[in-house]
């Protein structure tokens, strides 16, 4: 994720990658077109039972089909959607419905839950770092003794502890079937939100103190890209808690009791990011108000400042621009003193007194230098006793 500004300089602007239909429209359902920067396929096949364990790198279809009904369990896991020829001969070997690989290779689905008739479908997204903040597509197929995975990117490192769970016999993954395998998969995805925003937290609490010690701009820019992370992982979390709410309340004969129970889990941990998501979404707004309300206060004193060197200066040009006129002395109503020896000194006495006179009241009603203080003092002893008696 993007790091906070260190200088008060204007970020550059923020690029987001927008998804583009690639396929006409009035095209027939079930058209796969790959997206042109997708990357080549790499497929991993992963075959075990409670006694027996296979990983292999595959080349192509060929290379997979010694793997079914061999073991228990198999897992297919594809990354990288560039070859539509390889996904369309892996949905012919499983009978994937072609909605569904068209899903697959359209990687702008919202998270979402499909039952076929001998298998179920399932997209979630995954959280991926970069110079901007992005989720990626990840497309599950659950079915008997099969479990497939598609996603794109090499963003795949999360499901890199279930395979070393796999390898190493740990837990009871290679004793249970693919239901749970499934759940192992969708609880790394979810539980690869935490980092991200634990990570968000941190910026916020790093804003929030520039923030209260100086108002800068470059920090509200940085506000503003929080929101609008926020807002991506709350369009990826939100529709996956109702995904894992429908496997656990309706989940058919492919997810087993004993996994519903493990998917409850889940769904509390999307509703904790939820809250999280929701929690840091109401302080990024609160901040940018804060900084309003810093610049206007910052703007506020300045203006007292201002005012109060022409509320000063305004009667002090009056007596300047009365004894300024040049009318003729001789006329006993012109302005006599102005003949008089002392009459520049006790002008000068005059507007230093007027000047005095509005220092101290303005002093003593706490609109400068000490008295500004105190009423500062006096009102962070009255929230003290606010406080207090809420307290009581």
């Amino acid at each position: 994720m993007n790091q906070p500004p260190a200088e008060s300089k204007t970020p550059p602007p923020r690029r987001r990658r927008r998804w583009q239909r690639r396929s006409a429209p009035g095209a027939s359902p079930g058209t796969l077109i790959a997206d042109p920067a997708a990357r080549r396929p790499v497929v991993r096949v992963i075959a075990y039972g409670p006694t027996a364990f296979e990983e292999r790198r595959c080349d192509g279809i060929d290379d997979i089909r010694p793997f079914i009904g061999r073991l228990p369990v198999v897992w297919i896991d594809v990354e990288g959607l560039g070859d539509v020829a390889l996904i369309e001969a892996i949905g012919g070997l499983f009978g994937l419905h072609g909605l569904a690989l068209e899903d697959v290779v359209n990687t702008h689905q919202r998270p979402k839950l499909e039952e076929y008739s001998d298998h179920l479908f399932v997209v979630g997204r995954l959280p991926v770092d970069g110079p901007i903040f992005e989720t990626e597509q990840i497309a599950l197929f659950v079915g008997r003794g099969y479990l497939l995975t598609f996603h794109d990117r090499g963003s795949g490192a999360c499901l890199e502890p279930v395979r070393e769970r796999l390898r190493r016999g740990r837990g009871q993954a290679r004793s249970r079937a693919t239901d749970y395998l499934a759940y192992a998969l969708l609880d790394a995805v979810i539980d690869a939100y935490f980092p991200a925003l634990e990570h968000v937290g941190e910026r916020i609490e790093a804003l929030e103190d520039a923030l209260t010690a100086t108002p800068d701009p470059s920090a509200v820019h940085a506000l503003h890209g929080i929101r609008r992370e926020l807002l991506t992982l709350r369009r990826a979390i939100w529709p996956l808690r109702d995904v894992i709410g429908a496997l656990t309340r309706d989940p058919g004969e492919l997810i087993a009791a004993p996994t519903r129970l493990y998917l409850r889990d889940c769904y509390d941990h999307l509703a904790q990011i939820m809250d999280m998501v929701e929690v840091d979404r109401e302080i990024t707004a609160s901040l940018i108000e804060i900084y309003a309300t810093n610049v206007g206060n910052r703007m506020n004193e300045i203006m007292q400042v201002l005012t109060v060197i022409a509320t000063i200066f305004i009667p002090i040009s009056f007596v300047a621009g009365v004894y300024g006129m040049n009318f003729d002395r001789a006329a006993p109503w012109n302005m006599p003193e102005l003949g008089w020896a002392y009459g520049y000194p006790a002008a000068l006495a005059l507007m230093a007194l007027i000047a005095s006179v509005f220092l101290v009241y303005f002093w003593r009603k706490g609109w400068l230098g000490d008295g500004r203080r105190r009423r500062s003092r006096t009102r962070e002893q009255g929230r003290n006793r606010i406080d207090r008696a809420d307290a009581e």
